[in-house]
């Protein structure tokens, strides 16, 4: 059986601020049905590499292609048109706004016409109230200030509005990060629901731990360039990790300590003799 063309490929991006290098020469895709883990610590180039396939930076170098065509966005609302959709940390909603106002944020379903248009309230609300219930999370009143939910059930709310506006690729950006256990097993039991909704997901993170179960294959940034990319079958849990903290790295390290411990030894036995 023939595999599915990527819904979204990168050949040989790279981006460049002036004389610094964010991104250099990355390559990788996402499939039909596959959540594709990006890993990387702080300044690897995750949040620059989100940027360049939600539209906000254009590549300095290589091409971006979305369902086998090259595309070149001009903005992120053409990234959106094609149906990439990317859920920031910070999630653009308002608070005190209820969850069926937020779901349908500045795409709000009417009903009359003429000087008679107004906001279809209960449209809206059963849209919204189906959609949660859907991943299983039961708002029992979808009017209710989103700010009330949970930060995990906004997670999902963000989620699930992206994938109710025809997202068929998801980028969410770090959703687990500021989340307890149990709300951040939600939100990747929803990546999981997308996956069998046949969704292409990137999944940004740092945390290897909330990565792993969901994901078929991993991505590891460093410094703006790509360590490879690496099928779940193909690698550990404990070969990812140690390829996160930069195993060569942290041996060098240690060496580096333990030569320190026994300089420092010698020097405190000097010491006492003297």
């Amino acid at each position: 059986m023939m595999e599915a063309a990527p819904l979204v490929e990168l050949r040989g991006v790279s981006k460049y601020f002036g004389s610094v290098v964010a991104l250099k020469d990355i390559t990788m895709s996402v499939r039909p049905g596959e959540v594709l883990a990006l890993l990387g610590d702080n300044g690897a180039g995750k949040s620059t590499l989100i940027k360049t396939l939600s539209g906000v930076h254009e590549p300095s170098e290589g091409s971006l292609f979305v369902e086998g065509r090259e595309v070149r966005f001009g903005s992120p609302r053409d990234a959106l048109d094609l149906g990439i959709a990317t859920v920031y940390q910070d999630l653009a909603m308002v608070p005190l706004m209820s969850i069926t106002r937020n779901f349908f944020m500045g795409r709000e379903p009417t009903k009359g016409k003429g000087p008679l248009k107004r906001f279809d309230a209960a449209f809206a609300g059963r849209v919204a109230k189906e959609e949660m219930a859907r991943i299983g999370i039961d708002v029992r009143d979808p009017s209710q200030a989103v700010g009330t939910l949970s930060g995990g059930e906004r997670q999902c709310v963000a989620i699930a509005r992206a994938v109710y506006f025809g997202a068929k690729v998801l980028i969410l950006d770090e959703p687990t990060s500021a989340l307890g256990v149990k709300q951040a097993s939600m939100v990747l039991r929803y990546v999981a629901q997308a996956r069998a909704r046949n969704l292409g997901v990137i999944f940004i993170t740092h945390n290897v731990h909330h990565a792993y179960p969901v994901a078929d294959t991993f991505t590891l940034l460093n410094r703006g360039r790509s360590m490879g990319t690496f099928a779940k079958d193909k690698v550990s849990r404990e070969e990812v990790l140690e390829m996160m903290a930069g195993g060569q790295e942290l041996e060098t390290l240690t060496a580096e300590l333990a030569e320190l411990s026994r300089g420092n030894g010698d020097s405190n036995g000097a010491a006492r003799a003297g």
